[in-house]
């Protein structure tokens, strides 16, 4: 059902409960307003909208303020009960099993109503429990990723909010301050507070009612962890998120959240100037825009794939991977072949072992960025690579352009060259004759199998959160008060 839907609904509700409480029939009501009943009965049950002109004069017939008519919410419990079975009786769930919908009328029993809302939902849930598997959430990934790159990996409509929220706290230059996060928050109606007792399920808890968000206590200001995860909770309300409901929604929706988080970090203005200057001294390095705004590495590669192409007609990839050679991130708009499964998804896959995305492991050096030309299938591209290590293990963060642009990057005038031919897997992945020939009967490995790969994710009002403990988590800290 569309908002607009929804609207239209609650509003009849609103007229329909004014009137029964007015003492008003429908034909009473339709006589004053010179209209006829029938086109009343259809207001009311949501299947014609109000125009904008009518509703002063539908108010005063009420005896109501337009406000009054104008508010979201549902007048009484039996209304919003009957509002959210017409709900549920739109949509694709209810449809899917082939029967007819229940009347919604004065008549229908109170239980019954509320037995039949109750069912339905149930069955809501429970589809959506069966939809947010491993495999439908590398599906909406990967739909994700692809209309990231149509969009050059650019959002224009979430730096402009970004660019808002950001001038508010009156940052100008260099790294945002934990104190000018706090003033965003302030100007959002929010404290920041940091607790020890999150639910193990949740990065941070936004209390609407309280108007406060809840870190951890890693992220206690000198760590620079509580400048994107703050961000990230506030992003919410500044670009107006619902509850998801859908798993692919989910998704595009932490997507957005991350990304409103670095153009506040990396606000586009200050960071367009910066690269800027850099690529007309040929001089650009992610070392050095990271270094300039205080991120990460991964999230100053991240936010050049937003920038150069949209700013500079630079196309870019950008790799995170890891020890094992697993991709876990992925973005390119400048064709460089990533290796994808048959439904186009890339976590997981196996990259070449000549790219420096894995070579650069092997390398002693880890406090400086290591360059390489690379020869694929697709061309030849630059990629300069930064490794690390976490609490999941190593990893190695690529990014890089093609040949042409290596022009205007530090570390271009690298002799690192190496010759891809993957996917053909003589390139890599099939071991040498002789060595094949010494341990293929010899050998017995046994795979380590991750354990995720057979679960469901969780279900509930926000996929992959516990929101038992979340309630109860707000629950203990609104009476601390």
């Amino acid at each position: 059902m569309r908002v607009d839907d929804d609207r239209t609904r609650v509003m009849g509700a609103r007229i329909r409960h004014f009137r029964s409480r007015a003492g008003l029939t429908l034909a009473d009501l339709a006589e004053q307003l010179g209209t006829t009943a029938s086109t009343l009965s259809l207001v009311e049950n949501g299947k014609r909208a109000v125009r904008a002109p009518e509703m002063p004069g539908i108010a005063a017939a009420l005896g109501v303020d337009v406000v009054d008519l104008l508010s979201e919410d549902p007048p009484d419990a039996r209304s919003a009960l009957e509002l959210e079975l017409a709900r549920l009786q739109s949509g694709p769930q209810f449809g899917a099993l082939g029967v007819p919908a229940v009347r919604i009328s004065r008549t229908l029993p109170h239980d019954a109503l509320a037995a039949l809302v109750r069912t339905l939902q149930e069955l809501d849930r429970k589809a959506l429990e069966a939809t947010a598997t491993p495999e439908e959430a590398r599906r909406a990934n990967t739909e994700l990723r692809r209309w990231m790159r149509g969009q050059d990996n650019h959002l224009p409509a979430i730096e402009a909010a970004a660019e808002e929220i950001v001038a508010v706290a009156g940052h100008e230059v260099g790294a945002l301050t934990h104190r000018e996060v706090a003033l965003m928050a302030e100007h959002l109606g929010f404290r920041l507070l940091h607790v020890d007792d999150l639910p193990r399920s949740t990065r941070t808890i936004t209390d609407l009612e309280q108007g406060r968000i809840y870190l951890p206590p890693s992220s206690i200001p000198g760590g620079n962890g509580l400048r994107s995860m703050a961000l990230q909770a506030m992003a919410h309300r500044v670009l107006d998120h619902t509850p998801p409901s859908s798993y692919e929604e989910f998704l595009r929706q932490r997507l957005e959240i991350a990304y409103f988080a670095a153009c506040c970090l990396m606000p586009e203005r200050q960071a367009t100037d910066f690269l800027t200057d850099a690529k007309q001294r040929r001089d650009l390095a992610v070392e050095d825009f990271r270094d300039a705004f205080g991120v990460t590495h991964e999230q100053a590669a991240l936010r050049m794939t937003n920038l150069l192409t949209a700013h500079h007609g630079v196309r870019v990839h950008f790799l995170r991977v890891g020890a094992d050679g697993e991709i876990h991130k992925a973005y390119e708009n400048d064709d460089l072949p990533i290796p994808t499964d048959v439904t186009g998804a890339v976590e997981g896959q196996i990259v070449c072992r000549k790219w420096v995305a894995r070579r650069a492991g092997h390398r002693g050096n880890r406090t400086t960025e290591n360059h390489q030309y690379t020869d694929t299938v697709g061309g030849t591209f630059w990629s300069s690579t930064q490794t690390g290590s976490g609490p999941h293990g190593a990893f190695s963060i690529t990014f890089g352009v093609g040949f042409d642009d290596a022009k205007w990057f530090r570390g271009r005038a690298t002799r690192q060259r190496q010759v891809s031919t993957c996917p053909d897997e003589s390139c890599c992945t099939r071991p040498p004759a002789g060595l094949a020939d010494r341990w293929a009967e010899a050998a017995w490995p046994s795979a380590r199998m991750h354990t995720q790969v057979l679960a469901a994710l969780p279900s509930g009002r926000f996929p992959g959160v516990d929101d038992t403990e979340v309630f109860e988590f707000l629950e203990r800290h609104a009476a601390m008060d």
